[in-house]
């Protein structure tokens, strides 16, 4: 079998406001990394504007820099995603952090590389705030990909549990919802995954496995 080839894409986005660092949120970068790394895949990482990624500070302790030391390395210096083609990967990964809710949703290239794997037939993966990567994408149908779809992401009671509902561009379950999506929220930090064809979404950190799980599932 040929080997799997993966494009995770990393928020380049640093600070929620002045003195309120953010970034990506680690767990849901490095448990997908490790178990795709332990499959044999090979993994792109691109960030949005590339270089090293902003990791949020709240995301990391002494234990899991230790534990996730290989997929740390791995967000060192990261591939302008402008750099990279869609071509010849086989899935998609957007993890999550607060980070992504700011340069995610209007990224013109990120649109395009989700709209070209979807419509290609490969598999689009997000989780937690991962889906603000897909929720303002405009298929060539000029319909926004989320519609009619089954997906589910961070929700509005989490946001509103961790304070930060306030200070986010706008509330991404109920973004997704205005585009048209069939938005499904388990119980706020419940393991909550959902599969609608190719495309997988994760409710948050705790669902990172569980998505990476349907995500090899579906490839193999």
């Amino acid at each position: 079998m040929a080997q799997k080839r993966i494009l995770m894409v990393v928020t380049s986005h640093a600070e929620i406001e002045e003195g309120h660092p953010t970034g990506l949120w680690l767990s849901e970068f490095a448990e997908p990394y490790d178990l795709l790394k332990e499959r044999g895949y090979r993994i792109t990482v691109a960030g949005i504007k590339g270089g090293k990624a902003p990791i949020d500070p709240r995301s990391l302790n002494e234990e899991n820099q230790a534990k996730w030391s290989e997929a740390i390395r791995a967000l060192e210096d990261t591939s302008p995603l402008a750099e990279v083609s869609a071509e010849g990967f086989d899935a998609l990964f957007l993890p999550g952090g607060h980070g992504t809710m700011f340069d995610f949703p209007d990224d013109a290239v990120l649109q395009s590389r989700v709209r070209e794997f979807f419509e290609s037939g490969r598999v689009v993966a997000a989780v937690c705030h991962g889906p603000a990567g897909i929720a303002h994408v405009k298929l060539s149908s000029g319909e926004y990909l989320v519609k009619g779809r089954r997906v589910t992401s961070f929700t509005n009671e989490e946001e509103r549990a961790v304070q930060l509902d306030a200070v986010m561009p706008f509330l991404l379950e109920d973004r997704l919802r205005e585009n048209g999506a069939i938005f499904s929220a388990a119980p706020k930090w419940s393991d909550h995954v959902e599969v609608d064809g190719k495309l997988v979404t994760g409710q948050n950190p705790q669902s990172s496995v569980s998505v990476v799980k349907k995500v090899i599932e579906l490839l193999e």
